[in-house]
C-alpha cells in the first residue's frame, strides 16, 4: 500500500475518528472504505454536447436548466 497524507476539517477528522470508534476499526480502512465506495458509484453521465438540434429531448432554451439539474460538480 502507498501512504497518503488528508487534511480534514476538525468537523470531518471529529466524524471520521466517531465511525471508527463505532464500528470498531481503524480509521484508514474506514477510508479506504468510503473512498472505494465513492469511486464505485462511477462518474454521471454527461452529455458531450448541449445545443440546437443536438438533443430532441432537450430544447435549446432549456439547457441552462437542464444543466443546473444534471450536471453537479463533485
Amino acid at each position: 500500500m502507498d501512504k497518503t497524507t488528508l487534511y480534514l476539517t476538525p468537523e470531518l477528522r471529529r466524524r471520521l475518528r466517531d465511525a471508527a470508534r463505532l464500528t470498531g476499526r481503524r480509521q484508514a480502512d474506514v477510508i479506504r472504505s468510503a473512498l472505494d465506495a465513492y469511486l464505485a458509484e462511477g462518474q454521471p453521465n454527461r452529455p458531450t454536447s448541449i445545443g440546437a438540434g443536438e438533443d430532441r429531448a432537450i430544447a435549446a432554451g432549456d439547457t441552462e436548466t437542464w444543466l443546473r439539474e444534471h450536471w453537479r460538480v463533485r
